[in-house]
């Protein structure tokens, strides 16, 4: 256990305070419309265009990394799984928008990753795929729709999370190497983590 004060993170790793949040029944939710020229639609992810918008929805800005270090195979089975599901927003023809919901552990439904690209931040898409995220989750027979995020994470997602219905839980601390130092992500991405190392 940390005990109180600072601690050292070493050279080359990344420290994130993750915030822990989850909802027993369905929250209610306000409605809103889909903004024009946007659409929702279900996707059936392939590796390539899995990894193409993670990357553009939250490596480039957030640092996500967690799927980029897993292999084809790792990725593939997860993208596969029945008990996944993936859904996009798309403007002008490209995707734009990443909702990830594993259904994997019976009874729960964690929202897994949920983003948008900078093209559709401010224009209430965000709203609509919550909207649509937390009616999805509690239409299957769960107890439990889960999130966390992490403080390299938009500044914004606890504050969107707590309005969306989910209350926080758990706080931990994760540390993790700096995927721009191990050559996953370019040197500009994450902008906003300096780079130590």
């Amino acid at each position: 256990m940390l005990g109180d004060g600072y601690h050292d993170v070493p050279d080359g790793k990344l420290a994130m305070v993750v915030t822990h949040l989850q909802m027993h029944a369905a929250a209610p939710t306000r409605a809103v419309s889909l903004p024009q020229g946007i659409t929702l639609r279900q996707v059936t992810p392939t590796l390539d265009w899995y990894r193409d918008i993670f990357k553009r929805v939250g490596a480039q800005d957030w640092l996500w990394f967690g799927r980029l270090v897993m292999s084809d195979a790792e990725l593939n089975a997860i993208l596969t799984d029945p008990d996944m599901a993936f859904y996009t927003l798309s403007k002008d023809g490209q995707d734009e928008a990443l909702l990830e919901l594993d259904f994997r552990q019976p009874g729960e439904c964690e929202l897994a990753y949920f983003g948008l690209t900078s093209k559709l931040i401010g224009a209430g898409a965000g709203r609509y795929l919550m909207n649509h995220a937390i009616a999805t989750a509690w239409a299957k027979p769960i107890t439990r729709f889960h999130v966390h995020t992490c403080t390299i994470d938009s500044p914004q997602a606890v504050a969107f999370y707590i309005r969306s219905g989910f209350t926080p839980y758990r706080r931990q601390i994760e540390v993790a190497d700096d995927p721009r130092l191990t050559g996953m992500l370019g040197r500009d991405a994450g902008p906003h983590v300096p780079i130590i190392g």
